[in-house]
């Protein structure tokens, strides 16, 4: 094999390799839910529901219901949290 089909060959190795990781991503995020009132101070996964931060870890209190951290589905009233954003238990 020369130089040029051994380049096309990884790189068509290398697009299969990543169709298949994001695949098994998606079934994972699937699995998961966004729960908000349940993230300790620092520990959210994203921004704020109501603007007051805009990104992950900013939260500077426990439980706000505003912020959230992905848990695995079917868990998050379990745990004291909603899956809307504003809802306090």
């Amino acid at each position: 094999m020369d130089k040029k089909h051994a380049l096309i060959a990884g790189a068509l190795t290398s697009l299969i390799a990543l169709s298949l990781s994001g695949g098994a991503m998606a079934d994972e995020k699937a699995a998961k839910e966004k729960c908000y009132g349940v993230a300790k101070a620092g520990k959210n996964d994203c921004a704020s529901a109501n603007g007051s931060h805009s990104c992950a870890a900013q939260t500077k209190i426990d439980n706000d219901p505003n912020d959230w951290k992905y848990v695995a589905k079917g868990t998050c009233d379990k745990m004291g949290g909603s899956t809307e954003a504003g809802k306090k238990k």
